[in-house]
């Protein structure tokens, strides 16, 4: 498995709880020995696959964030491309799934998952997507921009107590047909001591192990992009739980 990673989404660039200093320092002790993969920032044309110009330009005006924004949906795009061969984790901030076409929000500047999905469409990699949401919030921006197309299966869970939450997800996984990738926006805020007061480090394990078995039906293509997730201390054994079960 790569990581793909820049030193830059160490920045502070906002100050949000997504860009609290030390979150991702944690992430990144939990994830010794990996193999990391440095990405280049999107375009302002892989940007325009999903975003409207207006969005672009009002993010702009922030440049620091703008500058760390447009790195990780690059990243996004990078994890992308690696899981056609490989599977790959993209440790990138700010987050992106509540991020839409015109709109943004959330934490969220631009949709790092629509964007690299779109990509690969648009490159003629791929013809269908599977998405799967384990954040605690609903990716309504990830919906906004691709939930009308056919071509993509958008599975966003809900947080509820954790064996309801492992069960539902389980059936939702299996009920999906004809993908050729699966893209995990993985949100670690359904945590017991985060926000969602729910899944144990152990269940993220399961969670990984659910999407790698589920993705037998498309090659082994499989890609996560790190969202939310704010309780520091035990964020990186998250991580590192659901890439041992992922891998």
């Amino acid at each position: 498995m790569k990581i793909v990673f820049h030193e830059k989404y160490k920045q502070v660039y906002t100050y949000d709880p997504a860009s609290k200093a030390g979150r991702i320092e944690n992430i990144l002790e939990a994830l010794k020995g990996y193999e990391f993969v440095q990405p280049e920032p999107a375009t302002e044309d892989d940007l325009l696959l999903v975003h409207a110009k207006s969005l672009i330009d009002s993010v702009k005006g922030d440049s620091l964030a703008f500058e760390v924004a447009s790195l990780a949906a690059g990243g996004a795009i990078k994890a992308a491309e690696i899981a056609l061969s490989e599977t790959s984790f993209g440790l990138i901030r700010p987050p992106g799934h509540h991020a839409g076409r015109d709109f943004n929000g959330g934490f969220c500047f631009f949709s790092n998952m629509a964007i690299a999905i779109t990509k690969l469409m648009h490159q003629k990699k791929i013809n269908r997507a599977l998405i799967v949401d384990i954040d605690l919030h609903y990716g309504n921006g990830t919906y906004d921009i691709l939930g009308s197309n056919e071509n993509v299966i958008f599975v966003n869970m809900v947080c509820q107590e954790r064996q309801k939450y492992l069960a539902e997800l389980k059936e939702r996984l299996g009920k999906a047909k004809e993908y050729d990738i699966i893209g995990v926006s993985a949100g670690f805020d359904t945590y017991e001591k985060d926000w969602g007061r729910s899944l144990k480090t152990e269940d993220y394990n399961t969670i990984g192990s659910m999407i790698k078995e589920t993705a037998k039906s498309c090659k082994g293509r499989r890609f996560a992009l790190l969202e939310g997730g704010y309780y520091i201390p035990d964020l990186g054994k998250n991580v590192k739980s659901f890439l041992k079960g992922l891998e």
